[in-house]
């Protein structure tokens, strides 16, 4: 008895070790004073991000196998490397992937989505799914988040200063 228990509990050891991390989720949200199409025009442009991220000091884009890439250059040095899955500006949705970066993530999916409040007002979801990596899943939450809502900040007085 006590060796078909022991190796119960091995069987399911093993199965928890191989089992692939739960993904975990951050989704911020932000009202921009400004109509759906001018915050699009901000979004869509997979290195445009360099001119509103407060964190991003430069982009370059490439083609890798077919597919758009950029290479970000961080304000006080690193690099971040992303590829673009989908841009719809039907949906004013992009989606992109991390390849490569000092974030404490892996398997990182993002999705930037607008939508009309009204015709000056835009709300825009930023989402992800990743598992964290060298960071605890509360501390990764906490990073994504804050680049996140320091984007939305650097969009608003980007557009602030269109206007």
């Amino acid at each position: 008895m006590k060796a078909m228990l022991g190796v119960s509990a091995l069987g399911a050891l093993m199965v928890a070790a191989t089992a692939p991390a739960m993904a975990l989720e951050v989704r911020e949200q932000a009202t921009i004073k400004a109509p759906i199409e001018q915050v699009w025009k901000q979004i869509a442009p997979f290195c445009a991000i360099a001119d509103w991220h407060p964190a991003v000091e430069g982009c370059t884009l490439r083609k890798t196998g077919g597919m758009q890439e950029r290479d970000l250059a961080l304000k006080g040095g690193g690099a971040i490397q992303e590829r673009l899955v989908s841009v719809s500006a039907g949906k004013h949705r992009l989606r992109y992937t991390l390849l490569n970066g000092p974030l404490p993530v892996k398997n990182y999916s993002s999705t930037i989505r607008l939508g009309a409040v009204d015709a000056r007002t835009t709300r825009v979801t930023w989402s992800s799914s990743f598992e964290a990596s060298g960071a605890s899943d509360a501390e990764a939450r906490k990073t994504i988040a804050g680049i996140y809502t320091s984007g939305f900040e650097g969009l608003r007085k980007r557009l602030d200063s269109a206007q």
